[in-house]
């Protein structure tokens, strides 16, 4: 294998060379340890001994050309990762999400190895990464968690269990504050921040967990235990693995996508079309934003998805002297869907930042592919590719990164000269026909090349619209029938109501019927007189009884209660004509006097029998309380002559001594 420039640094590369990591025999492994240009290799290694080799040699990166050779799953990757030591890196050099060949990428960078040869192959890995080839994998967040808790249990209790607790929670409460101290230090030091959460309990505290916005190396805290409290320091799964280009520190030219607001979404290209980063962020100021992007190399196309620019978008774009790119219409959602598939987002602001980004690099993608084609490989391309974005030509462009002037052309002159040469003019003009031609013969090509993918496009177009109009159509065909369900159903729960009403008016119904039954019944057996209860002396029961049971001459009424009543009210069951009113309570004088002179009993306290609403009264008993209250009335009725009489004597003699008489 050829030797080309190497990083600083130990790097581990790594390639399976037995079984598979989703086997139930541990698989083994070739690694090759690069160390200052030199490499050294071990076969047929277990993951054991290669974490072990990892803390002794503490290296750089571990490069692998899949991470899944590692580890079956996220979860255990996960568990492999948090074994390593701080500061080593896990690095799969044939790229994140889009990646490369292992083979592909020697090629690129000049080297060569037998790809049947595990030991080569992890000698490969460790080169490349050494390079700056290849994408960091991280699973965590820059988040840590600090939990400080009980280190024993508290048990059932007994005569101490109170001193033991409360000993056991002042031990918890003192470990935190010590960890609340260091935090407090470090995040003035570092400019991180913190949040602390707290359960008391008696005598200190039960627990208190600390999440910590920062870096697990960066947070001065380790994982501990004392007889009573211990202290738990971890790190936050990213819930999606995270690649980051190595190259990225290179300052490499990108492709931003930005879709500003308060939300501003961020999402970052290569030349290669490869996504460095696509993130959402909730408050960012603007010089936040332009650190972030700075980060990951230097703009040289700022896009958005709306037209015309925004003025945020517009102040990121000066910031790094960049070019513009916004489309000449707005972009709709399903294009924007469909561009960013295939990279995945979270969220709107993701998506509409991804689809500006990959809608510029769209718009240069040609051009890319000519400068690939005109320019030599051994010059940096991403740079040629920068120049002719600001607006060089790729001759220009190849010319400021090679350093080389290309020749003016001069204009030919026709100069005489002697005969003998003639055949030496003619065979330079020849050969210039011969490359003009060439030229021509290679315009055209692309000429027809470019009339195929137009053609392509343009059925692709006609396909797309009509199957955007046949969707159009399906919606309209749908939104109709929606509406006409909602339309129908809301006719169906009214129906409902209506019968539910009915039903239960039928229900009432058939129930008065049925005791207007037993009352005629009863009536007719002469078992009983019936007895109509009104619950209360108002106008509103007087009414409802009557229609509900029908009162009519000749009826005996039970007046529940008789409070409340008035001459009206009084003057009302008069008319309805009934045989006596009968009730247990008091009434007013003035209902009673309605009575008494419409010659209409009012019986109190007699004996009935109650069924339901309805009462029966035994007809000797009621003769009897009516003959009693007929005494009752005559006495009354003689009294009221007695008085009248009375008065009128007195009112003669009254007469008599004013001397009228």
């Amino acid at each position: 294998m050829q030797n080309p420039d190497y990083k600083a640094g130990v790097i581990f590369g790594i390639d399976i060379a037995k079984g598979s990591s989703r086997a139930r025999e541990l698989p083994r492994y070739a690694v090759a340890v690069l160390k200052e240009g030199e490499v050294t290799h071990y076969k047929m290694v277990r993951l054991p001994r290669i974490l072990k080799l990892v803390r002794e040699e503490h290296p750089e990166y571990i490069a692998v050309d899949n991470i899944f050779e590692l580890a079956s799953g996220k979860k255990e990757l996960v568990r492999f990762l948090e074994k390593l030591p701080e500061g080593v890196r896990l690095v799969q050099v044939t790229g994140g999400l889009h990646k490369k060949s292992l083979l592909h990428l020697a090629k690129e960078n000049g080297l060569s190895f037998n790809q049947f040869d595990p030991n080569e192959e992890a000698e490969a890995c460790a080169r490349l990464a050494s390079m700056g080839v290849g994408s960091e994998v991280s699973l965590f967040e820059d988040i840590t968690k600090i939990k400080v808790s009980r280190a024993r249990s508290l048990g059932r209790g007994g005569w101490s269990q109170n001193r033991y607790r409360r000993k056991v929670h002042g031990a918890v409460r003192e470990r935190s504050r010590e960890v609340e101290a260091i935090l407090k230090k470090a995040s003035k030091e570092h400019g991180y921040t913190y949040t602390s959460r707290i359960s008391s309990g008696f005598g200190g505290y039960v627990r208190a967990e600390f999440t910590v916005y920062a870096k697990r190396n960066q947070v001065p805290v380790g994982s501990g235990s004392t007889a009573d409290a211990q202290i738990r320091v971890s790190n936050v799964v990213r819930d999606k693995i995270k690649y980051t280009p190595l190259n990225k520190l290179k300052r490499r030219p990108t492709i931003v996508g930005v879709d500003p607001g308060t939300t501003v979404g961020i999402a970052i290209l290569s030349f290669d079309a490869d996504l460095l980063l696509l993130k959402s962020i909730r408050g960012i100021s603007h010089d936040e934003v332009v650190k972030l992007i700075a980060e990951y190399g230097k703009p040289a196309v700022i896009a958005t998805d709306v037209t015309p620019t925004p003025g945020s978008v517009e102040r990121i774009r000066r910031s790094f002297n960049a070019v513009i790119n916004m489309p000449s219409a707005e972009i709709s959602s399903e294009e924007k869907i469909a561009l960013g598939r295939p990279f995945g987002y979270s969220n709107d602001h993701e998506r509409d930042s991804l689809a500006a980004a990959l809608y510029a690099y769209r718009n240069y993608k040609n051009m890319f592919s000519r400068v690939e084609k005109k320019a030599p490989s051994h010059l940096d391309m991403d740079k040629i590719k920068l120049y002719v974005i600001q607006g060089a030509s790729i001759g220009e462009a190849i010319e400021k990164v090679s350093g080389v002037p290309i020749p003016e052309k001069k204009p030919v002159k026709v100069l005489e000269t002697p005969d003998e040469d003639t055949e030496e003019r003619y065979r330079k003009i020849s050969e210039k026909l011969k490359l003009k031609d060439t030229q021509i013969s290679n315009l055209r090509d692309y000429l027809q090349e470019l009339k195929k993918e137009l053609k392509s496009k343009d059925k692709r177009i006609s396909k797309l619209e009509l199957k955007l109009e046949n969707m159009r159509k399906a919606n309209h065909l749908q939104i109709r029938k929606d509406k006409e369900i909602e339309i129908r159903e809301h006719k169906i729960s009214s129906l409902k109501k209506d019968l539910r009403r009915s039903k239960k008016s039928l229900k009432k119904a058939y129930s008065n019927i049925k005791k207007l039954k037993q009352i005629r019944k009863m009536e007719i057996k002469g078992e009983g007189i019936p007895v109509k209860i009104l619950p209360s002396f108002t106008r509103e029961a007087i009414l409802e009884i009557k229609d509900r049971l029908g009162i009519k001459k000749g009826d005996v009424i039970f007046l529940q209660d008789a409070s409340g009543g008035s001459t009206v009210t009084a003057s009302m069951v008069v008319e309805l004509g009934v045989r006596a009113v009968i009730t247990s309570s008091d009434m007013t004088y003035a209902a009673e006097d309605v009575f008494f002179r419409a010659n209409l009993p009012l019986l109190k306290n007699v004996r009935m029998q109650r069924v339901d609403d309805l009462a029966v009264v035994d007809p000797a008993l009621l003769q009897e309380a009516l003959d009693e209250w007929e005494k009752e009335a005559e006495i009354k009725r003689q009294e009221d002559k007695e008085k009248k009489l009375k008065h009128l004597v007195d009112e003669y003699r009254s007469e008599r001594r004013r001397g009228l008489v």
